[in-house]
């Protein structure tokens, strides 16, 4: 019987020669993914905080966030800003209207009660600042008597009270003449002509107030003029309103 050489391979499986290289490699592949782990790791902070290049993989943080341009937008501190300054009219219709304590109508009312038998040709509004009669803001009215005289009645806006009322001593008889016609064509009232002009001031979505009205005459139409100060802007409408049947004939805004 002979002897062969044993074989270095047994039922088909490598010797321990062969078996190194594998389990190098193994371990080779076990210690780098060890290393990788480790290194993704070490990105964090010590508070378990994510590292920046894992924070921008966050497909909700840039989209959620409102823009410092679109908050500073929707400031109202921001749009107030943005509007024009007032001009000097609208500067002086701010500080008179609100000081006014006495309302149109009831100024109407005493500016005819004043003087017995007449009606209303004109009122307005004014500052009167610094005057010898009031510091306080006054409605001067023209009234007329039957026959034509006028007369100039102020009146304290704040108290109500009479300041003064005096005959228009430059009246001749022809003044005379034509404003005691002009009142008598007038078929609407100078409280129904205001109210007129407030109603298209509120169907407009508006809020003001009549700071004048005069009886006049336009393009041969006998109109009361009536102004009012809207008080969201402070600017004046004027409203010619036919006398004779309360049309509005002609609608023109003072943006000065």
């Amino acid at each position: 019987m002979s002897l062969e050489p044993r074989s270095t391979k047994t039922d088909g499986l490598p010797g321990p020669r062969t078996r190194h290289p594998r389990v190098v490699g193994s371990l080779c592949v076990v210690a780098a993914s060890a290393l990788l782990l480790a290194g993704c790791g070490g990105s964090d902070n010590e508070e378990g905080a994510p590292s920046p290049a894992r924070a921008t993989q966050s497909p909700t943080v840039s989209s959620a966030a409102p823009s410092a341009s679109s908050s500073m937008s929707a400031s109202p501190s921001a749009t107030a800003s943005s509007r024009a300054p007032l001009t000097e009219d609208q500067a002086e219709r701010k500080a008179l209207i609100p000081a006014a304590k006495i309302a149109f109508l009831k100024a109407a009312d005493t500016a005819v009660g004043k003087v017995p038998g007449s009606k209303l040709a004109e009122l307005e509004l004014k500052g009167t600042s610094g005057s010898a009669d009031t510091g306080h803001p006054q409605w001067i009215a023209k009234v007329a008597s039957k026959d034509g005289t006028a007369h100039t009645v102020r009146i304290d806006a704040v108290s109500g009270k009479v300041i003064r009322s005096e005959t228009d001593p430059d009246q001749d008889a022809d003044d005379k003449r034509e404003l005691a016609d002009r009142l008598a064509k007038a078929k609407e009232t100078p409280e129904a002509a205001a109210k007129v002009a407030m109603d298209k001031i509120t169907a407009a979505g508006r809020k003001g107030t009549v700071s004048a009205i005069e009886l006049d005459e336009k393009k041969g139409t006998l109109v009361w003029s009536v102004d009012v100060v809207t008080t969201d802007d402070w600017n004046k409408t004027t409203f010619d309103i036919n006398a004779a049947n309360g049309d509005v004939k002609r609608e023109h805004v003072d943006r000065d």
